[in-house]
């Protein structure tokens, strides 16, 4: 990616009291990222080879690291067990990303700590070491079945994502044409929200068509999360959550967990991007990857605010709608591009500190970075059978 000049960059963020101030509590409580495609990235550079992509060091060509999830004091980082829709074998390749998780948390034992239960997330603070949350994105893997759902949790799993960027028989993707027969949520997706919530597992609705956000909505005995998503009140993306849909999260319990994407914060490099998509946010077969790679790149240069300010502002909508109560952070890093002032792991102590500036108060801080996330979790087990 090219590097904007000095001049297209948004001022460095000063590390003041309010900065002083942000690592003092992301040091006495913990800051919960509820997605990092890290696995993916590993699998992608190494071939899962934790020995040659070594993660105690620091890889400048993507976003996270042992180094700099230290530096970003991270407390808990729910590792996601992504894979493409289209991947051949996914049940398979789903395992073989769950077996990923857990071989990163037995290969750095001495930086990684498990976390199963809420409770786990503190012990790992206490023990210098951060969290590993391990989850599944996209439930392709099931291949129709229920089965692989309570292996799943087994395995150490504890948050599901319900699909990715293309629709599944089962449940519609925001990003994809949506299907009619069922209208958004199958008979069969109706039974893998109720197993979910029989044994405990985190519903996520982040990627789910809004309409089909509704259906599992409907449905749902047990608090639902969206982990990383903004505001489409403030960016029409197709993936963020529209305010109708976030109306419903405090009958139903649950949270909504703003996220990095640049498309996602910013109108106007989702708007620099557009043409090469189609109606539904996918790439036209026929667009050049060298033009679009140029494109998006150009998007991140001369923003008139850095992402740290366009996250705030989408953290402060929904928290216009839902509350302090229901709101938390799940970056989304993946090793490909992110926005000015949110390059890597590394930035979370200059985004608590800006919400210092904006006086959002400790209480409310508190909560965001994790307190949340853990009071939801503990209702949802709390509601298994």
């Amino acid at each position: 990616m090219n590097s904007p000049s000095a001049e297209q960059r948004p001022p460095q963020r000063p590390r003041d009291q309010a900065y002083a101030h942000a690592v003092a509590l992301m040091t006495t409580h913990p800051l919960i990222d509820a997605h990092n495609d890290l696995p993916w990235t590993v699998r992608k550079a190494g071939g899962s080879d934790l020995e040659r992509y070594d993660l105690t060091k620091l890889h400048p060509e993507t976003d996270t690291d042992i180094p700099r999830l230290r530096a970003g004091k991270v407390a808990t980082q729910v590792l996601a067990a992504f894979l493409p829709t289209s991947v051949a074998h996914p049940a398979t390749v789903t395992l073989e990303q769950i077996d990923l998780i857990l071989r990163i948390e037995d290969r750095h034992s001495d930086a990684f700590h498990p976390v199963r239960r809420p409770a786990d997330v503190a012990q790992a603070q206490q023990l210098g070491k951060i969290g590993s949350l391990p989850s599944v994105e996209g439930t392709v893997g099931l291949e129709g079945s229920l089965a692989p759902l309570r292996l799943w949790q087994r395995l150490g799993v504890r948050l599901v994502t319900l699909c990715h960027n293309e629709s599944l028989p089962w449940i519609d993707s925001a990003t994809d044409k949506p299907d009619a027969a069922h209208g958004g949520l199958s008979d069969f997706g109706r039974a893998m929200i109720g197993e979910m919530n029989r044994i405990g597992l985190i519903v996520d609705l982040a990627h789910v068509a809004p309409h089909a956000m509704h259906k599992v909505l409907d449905v749902a005995t047990a608090p639902v999360v969206i982990s990383h998503t903004c505001a489409a009140a403030l960016c029409a993306h197709r993936r963020n959550t529209p305010d109708d849909v976030l109306r419903r999260l405090p009958a139903n319990g649950g949270m909504v967990m703003a996220t990095f994407v640049p498309e996602f914060l910013n109108p106007s490099a989702l708007e620099g991007v557009r043409r090469f998509k189609d109606e539904w946010g996918k790439m036209h077969p026929n667009a050049g990857p060298a033009d679009y790679r140029q494109a998006r790149d150009a998007c991140l240069q001369g923003w008139n605010q850095d992402g740290i300010a366009y996250f705030c502002d989408h953290l402060a909508h929904f928290r216009s709608i839902v509350g302090e109560d229901r709101i938390g952070i799940g970056s989304d890093f993946y090793g490909g591009p992110n926005p000015p002032g949110l390059e890597d792991a590394s930035k979370f102590p200059d985004l608590i500190a800006e919400l210092v500036r904006r006086d959002w108060g400790d209480a409310a801080i508190i909560k965001l970075m994790g307190g949340n996330f853990q009071r939801i979790w503990a209702d949802i087990l709390a509601k298994a059978v």
